[in-house]
């Protein structure tokens, strides 16, 4: 189901009355997804256990840990984001509406925006050495790729035009947008399912620890 929620915002959604912290709260979503697809096909590691935690105590009627973290990447994609948005919505002729939140259940995600009638948009706003990979290798940053293509699974749109703004970069590479589509990337959907019923069988561990 598809809430139209803002990212971040204390506003509650016309369809069912929660916030956007509250529709993802104890979900897997976009942004944590890469933490249980790490050491793919082995144990999972430290990020995935915390988070493993984290749903294990909601599912038991606790609350989620807060996460009030910020660093410097985070206040620079705050600040420079409306102004990517901007300069993909001008170079590429399209209008890009708010991403909402799409809740499956125990997942979710909430893309930065919508495109056209089947597409989603995620901005990463970086440093130099982020865009110059970019540039050179005329690829998204791999340390996203999860995130991307889970997006595009939960949301089940075609395509993500992943974009990268770097405000320090000469004008004309500033922004650098790369295409990925659903139908390339369907195997990957298998093995973020198998993974993840892998991670289920963690939280209920977690659950029954508890539990005591």
């Amino acid at each position: 189901m598809w809430h139209p929620v803002k990212q971040n915002s204390e506003d509650a959604c016309p369809c069912c009355g929660l916030n956007w912290m509250e529709l993802r709260a104890g979900k897997v979503t976009g942004s944590t997804i890469a933490r249980i697809m790490a050491n793919e096909g082995k144990a999972f590691g430290d990020p995935a256990h915390r988070l493993a935690v984290d749903i294990a105590v909601f599912e038991l009627g606790g609350q989620v840990s807060s996460d009030s973290y910020s660093n410097a990447h985070m206040e620079r994609g705050i600040e420079q984001e409306p102004i990517a948005r901007q300069r993909y919505s001008e170079a590429y002729f399209v209008d890009v509406a708010d991403g909402g939140f799409y809740d499956n259940g125990q997942t979710g995600c909430s893309p930065d925006g919508l495109t056209d009638d089947d597409g989603l948009v995620q901005f990463k706003c970086v440093i130099n050495s982020q865009q110059f990979h970019c540039v050179k290798t005329n690829e998204y940053d791999p340390s996203y790729k999860w995130q991307l293509i889970f997006e595009l699974k939960e949301s089940g749109r075609k395509y993500t035009d992943y974009v990268s703004y770097c405000a320090t970069f000469p004008r004309y590479k500033q922004l650098f947008v790369h295409r990925v589509k659903a139908d390339s990337v369907k195997d990957e959907y298998s093995r973020i399912d198998t993974r993840l019923k892998e991670f289920r069988k963690l939280v209920e561990t977690k659950k029954q620890q508890i539990k005591g």
